[in-house]
């Protein structure tokens, strides 16, 4: 019925645009406007100037991403070229930031975390349940971002900005919105979308509904010489009579069991008395179908002695994600000492579950269900004084987590306990923090000065009420953490075309509830089973950044950034003994016992390069390249698994005594080549997104790299070629069409699970008005 109703609304709205010539011509003399300094919200929580920022960020406006016209959040970031993304699954994106990765970056939505005390060191798909019609902006801040957002934030912060209510100013009322219907032929995608501001002078509202069908994803069929079968799903688990069997796939590019369907309605209401104040609630609510955990339905186990192996799960797939957020924000101008405070009061209710049959197991169905409750409250002002500019703010988020698990007989219907995935008794963190950040602009405003302090307080507690199966040596783990973090920079700029910033900066990542206290299967393939470690310590980070852009003759840009990080007590997966034993019986199993442990320090670097050229007033050329490299050290040698070439050629993991190791996470090569052409009512893109070689040596053979997944030589480099071109059919109206990998390449990315798209045509119809 849902899905209905937003296919009338959207027709309604492609009608109503038809009327909008005003409030076009409005929104038309706001973007001829905009040649004004673009300003960003992220490294302050107020406004401003992108220049006067020491780090680094990077900014995806609202055209741009009608313009990418990507399937969900993280396509879109894959899209621009910039952020590398891993993939277990269609219905799963996890974006990468100078080789940090989940918990290890800071997720914001209209600034709000998103990151809570469950969220993984490992692969996180979380990102895809924000609406990436609905936004507005999204700015990427590389590099630790703790000054101002505290823990987590070690290789940066993706801050997701939604669209917001427009108030009407001088006119009685103001409309303003966006529709359009999408549909994609490589995953039979069905998309519709509407969204609309209606403003009056002092009180305006802005709603918006996303409803998305995704099919299986089809691979594409340009294989490589060498792995002409790479990512094939030559055959799958299905029930005849009742009876797991498995049968051979018609297609076997299309990866069977990938489809899943997501919905996302967003409200906003914004009430603004006088010029001085203003109130706005925030509502969002994303929820999903079940999402087949794609990469775990690949995975294979002997059956019943035979020789060979078979496939191992009939059924793994995480339950509806769903995430609700409601948040109420206070805006206030000349507030006693502060010339403008702002504080947000947020809400977050997060449910995730993981449901999982082996083959021919219908005695044993498991269900986890995790339930995350999250209150928030930041409380910051801004004082101007001078050239001097000091943001004072404090900030707090409590976390409540309820873990439950249940193991089913489908035969029988009878249910009986099952080890939960987190302790099953009482598990809070809380974090508390207060932090001073500061720009000075010089008065030649050739040089500014950005620095800053935060001062954090985390508490953890986490309770075991039924120790019977592991007898664990602590049911009952506290925690209370204390960091101390801070940020100087300086951008220099000689002159208008010439740009040079500088920036040291620290983070961290205090240990949470997933790294404490989970229970979880590690790693199917090598059979390892993590348990909880209550000795971990907090994760530092420690960042320098040089960044140059230089200008020539008014439309060429050049760009370069280079960085180099400590990471400091890094928290990695390594074997343990659990009541002095190094393996255990989990789930009928012999597996190595692993805890979460800080047993290395690691030291990352890398470099990004940037062009942007145009040329006959039509033409705009882009390209970006992004280097990232990082390894674990030891002051001292010790026995470690790593991959290494044999002299047959293939790679195998050896024990060897090294001082260092590779770093996982770390991306290849990746980069955007791009050429745009916009000539009246005519748009056009040809593009190419590229991914380097990441060959086995360079792979953690105890992390989360998946090297099952890759090839036996690692994950073969690829480059897809696309286009994308829009027509305005009306003043309101688009027609897009696109193809994405036009020579239908075979690709999957590192760390991934689940192959790329092939060719895909795509066609939306869309107005805004």
């Amino acid at each position: 019925m849902k899905k209905y109703y937003l296919i009338i609304v959207a027709i309604f709205l492609l009608q109503y645009a038809n009327a909008q010539q005003k409030n076009t011509a409005i929104q038309d003399s706001i973007v001829k406007n905009k040649d004004l300094d673009e300003v960003v919200i992220s490294s302050s929580n107020f406004l401003e100037k992108k220049k006067n920022i020491a780090q680094k960020i990077e900014t995806v406006s609202s055209k741009t991403i009608a313009q990418l016209n990507a399937q969900n959040t993280g396509d879109l970031l894959i899209n621009i070229g910039k952020v590398f993304v891993q993939k277990s699954q269609q219905g799963g994106s996890s974006p990468i930031l100078r080789g940090f990765e989940a918990s290890r970056i800071l997720l914001v939505i209209d600034g709000v975390r998103m990151n809570n005390a469950i969220y993984r060191s490992g692969h996180l798909q979380n990102v895809i349940t924000t609406d990436q019609n609905s936004l507005a902006r999204v700015e990427v801040m590389y590099g630790p971002s703790s000054t101002a957002y505290g823990s987590d934030a070690l290789g940066g912060v993706i801050h997701l900005i939604t669209k917001s209510p427009i108030l009407s100013g001088n006119k009685k009322f103001f409309t303003t919105g966006t529709a359009f219907a999408r549909y994609s032929t490589v995953n039979n995608e069905k998309t519709i979308h509407s969204d609309i501001s209606i403003g009056g002078k002092k009180i305006a509202w802005f709603q918006a509904y996303n409803y998305s069908d995704f099919g299986d994803m089809k691979m594409g069929n340009n294989y490589s010489n060498k792995y002409p079968d790479f990512g094939r799903r030559s055959s799958y688990i299905t029930q005849i009579n009742g009876i797991d069997s498995v049968v051979k796939n018609s297609d076997d590019r299309v990866q069977k069991f990938s489809g899943f369907k997501q919905w996302d309605i967003t409200q906003k209401v914004l009430f603004k008395p006088s010029n001085r104040f203003s109130h706005a609630l925030n509502l969002q609510l994303s929820n999903s179908t079940n999402v087949p955990r794609y990469d775990r339905l690949q995975d294979t186990r002997n059956f019943g002695g035979n020789i060979g192996t078979t496939l191992r799960y009939a059924e793994w797939y995480y339950g509806p994600q769903k995430r609700l957020l409601a948040a109420y924000e206070f805006n206030m101008l000349k507030a006693g000492f502060f010339n403008e405070v702002k504080a947000n009061i947020n809400y977050q209710v997060i449910e995730e579950s993981r449901q999982i049959r082996e083959y021919r197991r219908y005695d044993i169905f498991d269900s986890q269900i995790e339930k995350v409750n999250v209150f928030g409250m930041t409380v910051s002002g801004r004082k101007l004084i001078q050239n001097h500019e000091i943001v004072i703010g404090t900030d707090a988020q409590l976390n409540k987590v309820n873990s439950t698990a249940q193991r089913t007989n489908l035969t029988t219907g009878q249910t009986s306990t099952l080890v939960t995935r987190y302790p099953d008794g009482k598990n809070n963190m809380n974090n508390v923090g207060a932090y001073i950040q500061h720009t000075y602009k010089f008065r030649n405003e050739k040089l500014v000065l950005n620095d800053g302090i935060r001062f954090q307080l985390i508490n953890l507690t986490s309770n075991v009420l039924d120790n019977s199966i592991f007898n664990l040596p602590d049911t009952a783990v506290v925690q209370n953490n204390i960091a101390v973090n801070g940020n100087i920079g300086l951008v220099y700029s000689p002159h208008r075309n010439t740009t040079l910033r500088t920036a040291i900066s620290s983070g961290f990542r205090a240990p949470n509830i997933d790294d404490l206290s989970k229970i979880f299967e590690s790693n199917t393939l090598a059979q390892q089973v993590v348990v909880p470690n209550a000795n971990l310590k907090p994760e530092y980070t420690y960042n320098i950044d040089v960044e140059l852009s230089q200008k020539f003759l008014s439309n060429f840009t050049f760009e370069f950034t280079a960085f180099y990080c400590l990471f400091k007590n890094a928290i990695i997966k390594a074997p343990f003994k659990l009541n002095g034993q190094d393996s255990i019986l989990f789930n009928n199993v012999k597996s190595q016992v692993q805890a979460s442990q800080n047993v290395n320090n690691a030291r990352l670097y890398g470099f990004n390069v940037g062009l942007n050229a145009v040329f006959l007033k039509t033409f705009n050329f882009k390209s970006s390249f992004a280097f990232t490299n990082g390894r674990y050290s030891t002051n001292k040698k010790t026995l470690s698994s790593i991959y290494e070439k044999q002299p047959n050629g293939n790679y195998a993991i050896v024990k060897r005594n090294v001082k260092s190791k590779p770093l996982d996470h770390i991306p290849p090569v990746i980069g955007k080549i791009s050429l745009a052409y916009k000539y009246k009512k005519y748009d056009a893109e040809l593009y190419t997104i590229y991914n380097g070689w990441k060959y086995l040596e360079d792979y953690n053979a105890d992390g989360e790299d998946n090297a099952q997944y890759a090839t036996q030589d690692g994950m073969p480099a690829w480059a897809t070629a696309n286009f994308k071109a829009s027509v305005s059919l009306k003043k309101c109206i688009q027609l897009q069409l696109g193809v994405e990998n036009i020579f239908d390449k075979n690709y999957r990315s590192f760390a991934s699970g689940f192959s790329g798209a092939g060719r895909n045509f795509i066609v939306a119809l869309r107005s805004n008005w």
